[in-house]
């Protein structure tokens, strides 16, 4: 392209709030240029999940920094799902009038949620720790926010493994993202890109059978990997009945707080706890690795906040396991994100709209009105 075109097209996306005039670099000819930097302070893409333990919305703008970010607590599964959607609405709302009082807009809504989401017929056929079966999510929601913006719907698993990668990085690029809570999902990232499956369901680890005598899981079968490395396995495993820690009322920030506080102080049963569970992560870490070889393994959600404890367990059993000597090359990585990954890529997926075409953004005037 010209000279004068790149100009024009930068002048555009300047009127458009997307990008802005950086600092002077002085070339080793010629007269110095002027850098040009992402903006998009005004454009927002909002992300939300749907979880057994609480509905929540993060937004990000177009440089991915969080300019709004709520949570709701709730026993989504002592509720239907109409009125659990209506509490996510609410939160939707709230994020949205928020944005509004720092001049931002949102430019699309994406909406992780916990289970099987068929995207060709735009519904959740299968959530077992919700309890939820064929419930139409993205009707619902678009019915109640109305059409000022896109909605999509995704799994978890998938937004969660999509807020792991980082451009650039080849060491994210082929990733396999684990994402514990109630239950255990993911996603695998090949070439730096979200495998989905012919149908979007890629990413279920939690229901590989690994203990055929085990108990039975929320999907109705026996032994599947979640029962013994979700979250429900570490809290029983750890505390008696009557502790604290076994109240779901309880925010799950907290009562992971709370394990690491024991932990930390050796607690033998906590430690036993998180020695075992961590055993069974790595023994379900080494059939994902055998299969997928990847680079890097993300563990994200509870596995984030108490991974440090379970790492050493994890690790071993992946060795193990793993037929290629040295792992086959994998290594072990704990999420920064923790239990916002998935949240935060719904935001990111929301944001794709505007880099694939920025002129979905109304240009604005002098004064600073959309036009």
């Amino acid at each position: 392209m010209t000279r004068s075109t790149v100009s024009n097209l930068v002048a555009e996306l300047i009127e458009r709030g997307l990008v802005s005039d950086g600092q002077l670099v002085q070339n080793t000819v010629g007269r110095p240029s002027t850098a040009v930097e992402l903006d998009g302070r005004t454009v927002c893409g909002i992300g939300a999940e749907i979880n057994v333990n609480h509905v929540s919305t993060m937004a990000l703008d177009l440089r991915g920094e969080v300019v709004e970010e709520r949570k709701l607590a709730l026993d989504a599964r002592s509720l239907d799902a109409e009125r659990v959607l209506s509490h996510l609405a609410d939160l939707v709302r709230e994020t949205v009038a928020g944005l509004g009082q720092v001049g931002a807009t949102p430019v699309g809504l994406t909406v992780g949620v916990a289970g099987l989401y068929d995207q060709t017929r735009d519904l959740l056929s299968h959530g077992p720790n919700l309890g939820w079966y064929d419930v139409p999510v993205g009707s619902i929601l678009r019915e109640e926010l109305g059409s000022a913006y896109p909605i999509v719907v995704d799994n978890e698993g998938n937004l969660a493994a999509t807020a792991e990668v980082t451009p650039g990085d080849p060491a994210r690029q082929d990733i396999l993202v684990l994402h514990g809570e109630v239950g255990v999902g993911g996603g695998i990232v090949t070439g730096g890109r979200l495998l989905r499956g012919s149908h979007g369901y890629a990413g279920e680890f939690g229901h590989m059978m690994v203990d055929p005598r085990g108990r039975q899981c929320g999907c109705g079968r026996q032994g599947c990997w979640e029962t013994v490395s979700g979250l429900r396995a570490l809290i029983e495993k750890a505390a008696d009945p009557d502790d604290p820690i076994r109240n779901a009322s309880m925010d799950i920030d907290d009562r992971l707080a709370e394990i690491n506080r024991r932990a930390d102080l050796r607690d033998a049963r906590t430690l036993a706890a998180l020695e075992e569970v961590g055993a069974w992560v790595g023994v379900g870490a080494s059939i994902l690795a055998n299969t997928l070889n990847p680079a890097t393994i993300v563990l994200t959600g509870y596995y984030a906040a108490v991974g440090h404890h379970m790492r050493p367990a994890i690790e071993r059993e992946l060795g193990a396991g793993v037929v290629a000597p040295g792992a086959g090359g994998t290594r072990v990585e704990l999420s920064t994100l923790g239990f916002s990954a998935a949240v935060r890529g719904g935001a990111t997926a929301s944001l794709e709209v505007v880099f694939a075409d920025p002129t979905r953004v109304a240009r604005r005037s002098a004064t600073g009105d959309a036009k």
